[in-house]
């Protein structure tokens, strides 16, 4: 079977890649080996973010009289949260289906290797060997959870975050290793339901790779709500019990100190999915686990291109997704400019949401740069007030020198709805004054972007 442009994983990357190519008068195949839509859509960000909507609605049921709702004694139905979130994920992988077939591209359900011709060799689930053959081929086959020496994924007692999102049953008591997005996220989940959490990073501060006063405010957060958090620490190992797991954690002060738990949940970063691909035989190079390209996503090899998770840099869904048309498009002989790697947003969904765009600012003074930070409590905006979701801030960090916007850094309600607009405004290089002559909608959280950047120069009426 001769095609344009064969794809290897359907992920955001792969199914963009295809839905391009093919509006772009390619003749695209994915191959996909499980479900249509990879592991973001399945297993990933749409059914995580189901859950934590569960969790979100279960904490505004418990809240209800704050807000003068009666609605007597509030229960989660765990299965039925769960089933939820896989009717989500089935609608929407049925949705990028639909997409597929609508542009043309064809799916091969199977397992794909590269071979040394060049070529594609598919294996079905029924053992059949399919060659599919293309000028070009775009590897996208994602990445899964790490796996931390001394805890060895078994699906049952260390898992992974994919057993996670299908557990048959509330676990009492979790332990989560890694307090990045992944992590947070499905601690905040699994509290809310009422499982006993604890929560272990490595690093001096949870959400490490956010600024440290985000940081601090989501500590606080996840503290109040009862997990139990514990960084600058490490699981040293594990070894299973009658009735769960025990870990064996170094803490901040050197002591090894032992938790007991029905479950944990290794969080701790991603490996990316470079076995089994044929690589070796058509002479891919892998350097440190990922596979490294150019600025047009081209492997070493000709003719054969990586995109998302495979490949240095961030490991997002919205990445993989922007990579993937500016390779189909640099293929088409198109020059979309590149993707602006200074300006994606990274979210993280727990309550109080988290979202940020640039340079915090210790990494900018750490970058060379005179800095003007602006910042403003939602305890100060209205409709936070109103929602009762004061907690959090929006702040700002301007180049001194000239009052471009560097980094943005947003904690509390929307957080992630509003980053967007932030993203925008560093790209096209706004200034603080931009923005705040930018007239926002009152009353809104937004109104706090323009507040912030007020603050910046001394500006902000309502702090």
């Amino acid at each position: 079977m001769k095609y344009d442009v064969i794809i290897i994983g359907s992920g955001p990357g792969g199914y963009v890649a295809a839905i391009r190519a093919a509006r772009l008068g390619m003749r695209a195949v994915i191959v996909e080996r499980e479900e249509v839509g990879g592991v973001c859509l399945n297993r990933g960000c749409i059914p995580t973010k189901s859950l934590l909507k569960s969790a979100q609605v279960l904490e505004y049921a418990r809240r209800g009289q704050e807000f003068g709702v009666n609605a007597g004694e509030v229960t989660a139905d765990f299965r039925a949260i769960v089933e939820r979130a896989r009717e989500v994920a089935g609608k929407m992988s049925r949705g990028v289906q639909f997409l597929l077939d609508k542009n043309g591209v064809t799916v091969v359900n199977g397992h794909g290797r590269l071979t040394a011709g060049r070529a594609v060799e598919v294996t079905t689930g029924g053992g059949e060997k399919v060659l599919l053959e293309a000028p070009r081929v775009i590897l996208a086959t994602g990445a899964r959870s790490r796996e931390l020496p001394g805890l060895a994924i078994d699906g049952k007692r260390v898992i992974g975050y994919r057993e996670a999102l299908k557990l048959e049953r509330l676990p009492g008591s979790m332990i989560v290793v890694g307090s990045g997005a992944i992590g947070s996220e499905l601690a905040f989940f699994y509290r809310a339901m009422g499982t006993r959490v604890t929560l272990v990073e490595y690093l001096p501060a949870v959400l490490p790779l956010e600024d440290e006063e985000v940081s601090r405010v989501v500590a606080r957060s996840f503290k109040k709500a009862g997990i139990e958090v514990m960084v600058n620490a490490a699981v040293e190992g594990s070894e299973a019990t009658v009735e769960g797991t025990r870990a064996f954690v170094r803490d901040k002060k050197g002591a090894i100190v032992m938790r007991e738990a029905d479950v944990l949940l290794c969080a701790a970063g991603i490996s990316a999915n470079v076995e089994d691909l044929g690589l070796d035989a058509a002479g891919v190079l892998v350097e440190k686990g990922r596979v490294p390209v150019d600025d047009r996503y081209r492997t070493n090899v000709d003719g054969v291109y990586a995109i998302g998770d495979l490949i240095p840099g961030p490991a997002l869904a919205h990445v993989a997704s922007a990579e993937a048309i500016c390779c189909v498009e640099y293929m088409a002989g198109l020059e979309p400019g590149g993707v602006d790697y200074s300006s994606i947003p990274a979210c993280t969904y727990v309550t109080p949401e988290v979202a940020s765009v640039g340079l915090s600012e210790a990494r900018a003074i750490a970058g060379g740069y005179a800095t003007r930070v602006g910042k403003f409590p939602l305890s100060a905006s209205g409709k936070a007030s109103a929602s009762g979701a004061a907690e959090g801030f929006v702040k700002l960090v301007f180049n001194a020198a000239d009052d471009t916007l560097l980094g943005a850094h947003l904690v509390g309600l929307n957080a992630t709805e509003m980053i967007g607009e932030l993203v925008v405004a560093k790209r096209l290089g706004a200034r603080a004054g931009d923005i705040i002559k930018s007239v926002h909608p009152h009353p809104t959280i937004s109104e706090a972007i323009a507040e912030a950047a007020a603050a910046a120069l001394g500006e902000a009426i309502h702090v």
